[in-house]
């Protein structure tokens, strides 16, 4: 698949089913947000109970600048 033909909130099952990982997964009854590394360098995410949803297309800087904001404390926000 081209990179015209990948975009944000196509369905995350376009893009097929192989190589899809569970990074952040733990014990959430199955509630994991699945990743896949594109061709081109970008990052697909979806939900995994969701499959067949819309995937959200990430850059290969916009997923090091969450990763790295992650680990430097700045989304703890979300947990509270």
């Amino acid at each position: 698949m081209d990179r015209e033909g990948i975009y944000n909130g196509m369905r995350a099952t376009d893009l097929g089913t192989e190589g899809w990982q569970k990074p952040w997964s733990g014990g959430n009854g199955g509630n994991c947000v699945e990743a896949m590394k594109l061709e081109d360098g970008r990052v697909a995410l979806r939900q995994s109970n969701d499959p067949d949803g819309p995937a959200l297309i990430c850059t290969g800087a916009e997923i090091l600048a969450f990763v790295q904001g992650a680990k430097a404390g700045q989304a703890d926000f979300l947990l509270s």
